[in-house]
């Protein structure tokens, strides 16, 4: 049916983002449908990034998008992990599913499943997971050319980052729509590239299974003293985010998606959230200038000057905090500030400030209220120490005393000697609350409606015609049974046929506006404008009800993307690289005779005449440098890769998308935070980007890696063999905020250069922090793996280049170990023998890490 121009004209809409929110089951679906999500993502029991959520099943998944769609809310599967090699099948099996099935979308993080979706389906939409870690326009413009139809940034991007990002691709001529996180726990690393489970214990934060290590103590050692940092132990915890805050600036970056974080959590944290997001977004958006539709650019100012500026209420921040917190802040959105993102005193939920306790009595528990609490509302007692075990309970009574509050609670519920003066207290449950958001979606009939649009036509003697249009697009058209006559009385006004045609309950509809176009006094029987609307309803219904139709092509198939394995016509001697971190380093490794050697400097400036240097002292021919930029390239730091590009190395090591567009056409390696971990993502950056080898996922286990290598031509890999894992690679500096007052690099000293730092854990490993041009930290693991044990097998399945890793090595280390090493490859010592020499030379010893298949957490 087509569209009456004077409906389309009359419906404009202004720029809104889609409000997306998490659903880890069912009643979590319908907690984020009745509180107004336009779109759930959700996952099934494989493939997705919270394993540990209680997740859909394939044979879900054709009830959830009818009842999704019939309801006016898409869909999108989360398939946001790598894929092993083993895998492949399975996923393909996943996502012929997802596609029959009508999922409007699927969330990737895999380079290869994305080449496999657009072999299957040219239509299928694909949104670029926030685990691609893309950071910038070249980042957006990667996963366009992939066939991605939305991308979700990083949530280290700041405000500014995001409108340079917008402005970049305008100039460009890309129009893709990009995704924010709004709401929820940040990630102290960037998502795609934490390693830190899989370092600790074999449990990828690639593969769904984070342990959440960022969320437990940590002691500061600084030149090999402890640091006195009092009760700030959660150095890398972050507090929540939470952008009610700036969200008209959100709006206003012309974001076409804001996404609550959250699929671990409850339906009634769903319900929370998405009903504070929902109305807070239409409050900054009703008051914004028209635009043809929602998914239009966005314009320069959406924001009506005129009009009252948005302020979050405190009732809207109370519901935030009740819902689930450790704290919340605005994450990165109004930039970098080390002093605010982490405050360290704890990791785990707290919920709403009430205030110190003044005075422990037989009676109970005083203090001066920062916010109200009634009883049967649950508390905790917070000393400082939240890992030893803290009171808490109902409160029974709440008696006020002058300036204080007492609040009393059962006789055997805590044990007041335990709670001191000064303690804080926090409401951690308010059963209140938790009652009316589960009335949100009980029962079957609709709680949350969406709007539709009615105009009506029709002149005396003729039929009125009814037709309607919801939000999405569907139409439907409805026809008296009866001609329109005229009204001696009564007519059919705009307020009569709005008070009629409205009345819209027990449907998922409101009448939003109505369109009177009828000529003259007229009158029809209310009897007769009831059956109009039930069919005007009935077929808006019928129209929601049928899926997206997306192409699939069923001759397509697996095998027929997969890279054809070619073996060598000759065995190929296995060569040794290193990898170095200080000059001092590079030296030893020259002086070995390595012939291919990367360096990574935290100062880039440096390369041209490290490089310059290395060329005047290399001991053959045949040895070659080759420098890494950072792993991260924000809008603003085209300069650094500058710096790199002026030394004129032998070649670059490859991190990120940035990096692939500005390098191209020089020999570059693709290293590990590529996140290559099968054949079909090892063949797109090798055909498209012409890069030399790719660095082994390290997120894989040895037989996964044997299969990998079985799975593509000889030479294409390169497989770090002895390395302190890089764990955390963050935004956050732990030199800015635990060694300065500053908040960034501006104010903050430069303690990064004046002071070796670690981070101690639980069980009394010291892991490596260092920063790097961009002021990011990473933490390395204190202990260095080795994959000595493994070598010959790789070798016998094709593994032909092996690196070596340095951090802090003195240069005779680096001696001795290279070679080491290199006995290992020529034959002349075994792994067993290279791995007990290895524990012998370091005090801490080493690990297999990740490529123990045995491992486990």
């Amino acid at each position: 049916m087509s569209l009456p121009s004077s409906l389309s004209d009359s419906v404009v809409l202004p720029h809104c983002p889609e409000l997306l929110a998490p659903a880890g089951n069912w009643d979590c679906a319908k907690a984020a449908v009745e509180n107004g999500a336009d779109a759930i993502y959700f996952g099934l029991d494989r493939f997705n990034a919270r394993m540990r959520a209680e997740n859909f099943t394939e044979a879900d998944l054709p009830a959830l998008m009818a009842f999704l769609h019939s309801r006016g809310v898409k869909g999108y599967v989360t398939l946001n992990t790598l894929v092993f090699p083993h895998e492949l099948r399975e996923a393909e099996q996943y996502l012929r599913t997802m596609i029959a099935a009508g999922v409007d979308a699927v969330i990737v993080q895999d380079v290869g499943i994305c080449q496999l979706i657009r072999h299957l389906s040219p239509d299928f939409p694909i949104h670029a997971s926030t685990q691609m870690t893309v950071t910038s326009a070249a980042g957006v413009a990667f996963a366009r050319d992939l066939g991605c139809q939305l991308v979700v940034l990083a949530r280290e991007c700041s405000l500014k980052e995001i409108n340079k990002i917008q402005a970049q691709l305008a100039d460009q001529e890309i129009a893709l729509p990009l995704e924010v996180f709004v709401h929820g726990a940040l990630c102290v690393a960037y998502s795609g590239q934490c390693l830190t489970s899989e370092a600790l214990g074999g449990r990828s934060a690639n593969r769904g299974e984070c342990a959440q290590a960022c969320r437990m103590t940590y002691d500061l050692i600084a030149d090999g003293e402890s640091v006195e940092l009092g009760d700030r132990k959660y150095l890398l915890s972050p507090q929540d985010l939470s952008g009610l805050e700036v969200l008209p600036e959100l709006v206003q970056t012309g974001v076409s998606c804001l996404k609550i974080e959250g699929r671990l959590k409850t339906p009634e944290y769903v319900a929370n959230v998405t009903r504070v997001y929902r109305q807070a977004l239409d409050r900054v958006t009703a008051a914004a200038p028209s635009v043809q539709s929602p998914a239009s650019a966005a314009p320069k100012d959406v924001l009506n000057r005129g009009a009252e500026p948005y302020r979050p209420s405190p009732e809207e921040r109370y519901q935030l905090e009740m819902a689930f917190s450790r704290g919340i802040s605005t994450g990165w959105f109004e930039g970098i500030d080390n002093q605010a993102l982490v405050h360290a005193r704890f990791g785990k939920k707290r919920g709403v400030y009430l205030g110190e306790v003044t005075r422990v009595s037989s009676q109970g528990v005083s203090l001066r209220l920062a916010a109200p609490v009634k009883p049967g509302d649950g508390v905790v007692f917070d000393n400082g120490h939240p890992a030893a075990g803290e009171e808490g309970g109902r409160v029974y009574q709440v008696e006020q005393r002058g300036q204080e509050s007492l609040l009393s609670f059962g006789r055997h519920d805590l044990n007041l000697s335990r709670i001191r003066t000064g303690d804080r207290v926090w409401k951690t449950s308010d059963p209140q609350l938790d009652r009316e958001l589960r009335q949100t979606f009980a029962g079957e009939e609709p709680k949350f409606q969406r709007p539709i649009y009615i105009e009506v036509q029709g002149s005396a003697g003729e039929v009125m015609v009814a037709i309607a249009r919801d939000s999405l697009g569907h139409i439907a058209q409805a026809t008296s049974a009866i001609p329109l006559v005229a009204a001696h009385n009564q007519p059919l006004t705009t307020e009569r046929l709005t008070q009629q045609l409205g009345r819209l309950g027990r449907t998922p509809f409101r009448l939003e506006a109505l369109e009177n176009r009828l000529d003259g006094d007229l009158m029809l029987p209310v009897s007769e404008l009831n059956r109009l609307r039930r069919q005007l309803v009935e077929q808006l219904e019928e129209l929601r009800s049928q899926p997206p139709r997306w192409q699939l092509n069923g001759e397509a198939t697996l095998q027929q993307v997969l890279p054809k394995v070619t073996l060598p016509a000759t065995s190929q001697q296995p060569a040794l690289l290193a990898l170095v971190r200080s000059r001092s380093q590079l030296e030893a490794a020259l002086r070995s005779g390595v012939e291919t050697i990367y360096c990574e400097f935290e100062n880039p400036a440096i390369y041209r005449d490290t490089v310059q240097w290395f060329r005047a002292n290399q001991v053959s021919q045949q040895q070659t440098v080759w420098v890494a930029p950072p792993r991260i390239t924000k809008p603003l730091e085209q300069y650094i890769l500058d710096q790199v590009r002026r030394s004129e190395a032998d070649g670059y090591l490859i991190r990120n998308y940035d990096q692939l567009k500005n390098f191209s056409g020089e020999r570059c390696v693709g290293d590990f935070s590529l996140n290559v971990a099968n054949a079909l993502t090892a063949d797109y950056f090798k055909r498209r980007y012409g890069l030399e080898r790719l660095t082994a996922s390290y997120d894989l286990n040895v037989d996964q890696l044997e299969a990998l290598l079985r799975s593509l031509p000889g030479g294409w890999l390169e497989i770090t063999l002895h390395q302190h894992m890089p764990m955390f690679h963050m935004e956050h500096c732990v030199f800015c905020a635990f060694l300065s007052e500053g908040k960034d690099f501006r104010d903050c000293g430069r303690p990064c250069e004046q002071h070796e730092v670690k981070l101690r854990d639980r069980i009394g490993t010291e892991h490596i922090l260092q920063a790097d041009a961009g002021c990011r930290n990473t933490v390395f693991n204190g202990v260095a793996q080795t994959g000595a044990e493994y070598t010959q097998r790789l070798i016998e399945v094709g593994a032909t280049h092996f690196r070596i890793e340095f951090l802090n090595e003195t240069p005779q280390q680096v001696t001795q170990t290279l070679d080491r090493y290199r006995q290992l490859l020529s034959g002349n010592i075994s792994g067993a023998q290279l791995w007990r020499a290895l524990k012998l030379q370091s005090k801490l010893g080493v690990t297999r890490g990740p490529l123990d298949s045995k491992q486990a957490w």
